[in-house]
């Protein structure tokens, strides 16, 4: 691609005149970095470094990457999981993110009325905007298709809108539900859900606690309206 030939002339150019050191390994983490089209870790890199015959300590490579971010050759991200990732930064280039909450997969889209509504919104709040960040959680489409219809709500994730089906355990879970103004064919927002201790979910603008022994016999599917 001319846009990693243009990258790979003005990364030497750069690095030579701040006379950073090791300057070949570090090209050589730039090759790696420009061969991969998705976002990476660390790891990963170091991994694709290997691949290519090339052994570097992967402190020398989060180094190498800290200061491709500087200059401005990658971004680092750090999305709701925690893990920190690289991807390109090419002049002029911007995009957004879609994240499977399911599978991890990190969608690149770019849509030119979501950055023109953004920047009339600024303006109208007075506001001049520098730049911005957009990621949109969600499951995609392959986690869906194999994801079962009917589900204990255990399963589901954060942010998930979904309906209560189906109530399992016997006429005592169903009395504590009721009791606390939980029905079948009640809609609900899962709130948090970190697969250990309580969730959390909303239903009809009120907030519920559920220990997971109960949740489990909560079964729910997606509400399709």
């Amino acid at each position: 691609m001319q846009i990693h030939v243009q990258e790979k002339q003005q990364f030497k150019k750069l690095f030579k005149q701040e006379h950073i050191d090791e300057f070949e390994d570090r090209f050589k983490v730039l090759e790696a970095f420009l061969q991969t089209e998705k976002h990476v870790s660390v790891n990963e890199l170091v991994e694709r470094l290997d691949d290519n015959g090339w052994r570097l300590d992967s402190e020398f490579v989060k180094e190498t990457l800290k200061l491709m971010c500087r200059f401005g050759f990658a971004r680092k991200s750090r999305f709701d999981n925690g893990m920190i990732l690289y991807e390109h930064r090419h002049l002029g280039q911007h995009h957004d993110h879609m994240v499977c909450t399911k599978c991890r997969k990190i969608l690149e889209f770019e849509e030119e009325q979501i950055e023109q509504l953004q920047i009339k919104i600024a303006a109208a709040h007075g506001f001049h905007m520098l730049q911005h960040k957009l990621e949109i959680y969600g499951i995609c489409n392959s986690c869906i298709r194999d994801r079962i219809q009917l589900m204990p709500l255990t399963l589901a994730k954060p942010g998930e809108r979904l309906v209560i089906k189906e109530i399992s355990g016997g006429a005592g879970a169903k009395m504590r539900l009721l009791t606390m103004g939980l029905r079948t064919d009640d809609k609900i927002e899962v709130i948090t859900n970190n697969s250990l201790g309580q969730l959390a979910i909303a239903a009809d603008l009120k907030r519920y606690v559920l220990g997971r022994g109960l949740a489990e016999k909560i079964m729910v599917e997606q509400d399709k309206r």
